[in-house]
């Protein structure tokens, strides 16, 4: 199956030249991919799968799904199936953040952020389980610039995540491969390839504080060119949080 997705070779190159860049892959590594049924995660674990068969540094790849739990059971058998056709091992972890985030008794004002903050120490707390020494996440260019403007304009902060970050407490490593590709070229591939997209019912989907800062650069591309592509150039070029 990894011999036959389209446009493989141009995302390819893409991946390799951020994994290339900044050192991501070690011989040896056991890399988990946090698969969490969109099209970005859903391509990374494609090309990761694609390039594990001739990269010149081994590596093992297994996919981590994180259910939160919110509203119905979710369905993650299409996702299941590719990562079958991948001969990649896939692991589905429930955790309750729908009752945490919106219960009742529990509801807070900013879910995304204490999502995010959860979601990242399951998925750091799997990788130690499974002997997973790096966990490889989608995030594209436009995410890159997103988070940046999101800390300058809401903290007074210059940064971002970084392409790779050791995580001391569990002594792994988050790499971000997909960090220089466009999201067009990411949902063009996902489209061109069937991958089975996975939709998690949030409440707050399309509501967020990142949805209005994706909006808000859209709108001032159009005066002022591609501002992700600028932003995360500028960003490279100062070595703003490892870049």
């Amino acid at each position: 199956m990894v011999d036959s997705f389209k446009n493989q070779k141009e995302m390819l190159a893409v991946l390799r030249c951020a994994i290339e860049r900044y050192d991501m892959i070690a011989p040896g590594d056991s890399i988990a991919v946090g698969v969490s049924g969109g099209k970005d995660s859903l391509a990374l674990l494609c090309l990761l799968a694609r390039l594990r068969l001739f990269y010149p540094k081994p590596f093992a790849l297994t996919a981590l799904t994180l259910d939160p739990c919110f509203g119905e059971p979710m369905d993650w058998s299409p996702v299941a199936s590719l990562c079958n056709a991948l001969d990649v091992p896939y692991i589905v972890k429930a955790a309750p953040f729908g009752e945490i985030l919106f219960g009742v008794e529990h509801k807070n004002e900013r879910p995304c952020s204490l999502c995010a903050k959860m979601r990242r120490g399951v998925l750091h707390s799997l990788c130690v389980e499974y002997e997973c020494n790096k966990l490889a996440l989608g995030h594209h260019q436009e995410d890159a610039a997103e988070t940046f403007m999101m800390n300058l304009l809401r903290g007074g902060r210059a940064e971002c995540f970084a392409p790779v970050t050791y995580m001391s407490h569990k002594d792994i490593y988050v790499i971000r491969p997909l960090i220089f590709a466009l999201e067009r070229d990411v949902a063009a591939f996902a489209r061109r390839n069937n991958l089975p997209i996975t939709k998690i019912n949030c409440p707050v989907d399309s509501a967020t504080e990142r949805s209005k800062i994706k909006d808000l650069l859209a709108d001032l591309s159009h005066d002022y060119g591609d501002l992700s592509k600028k932003i995360t150039g500028a960003m490279t070029k100062g070595g703003i949080s490892g870049w």
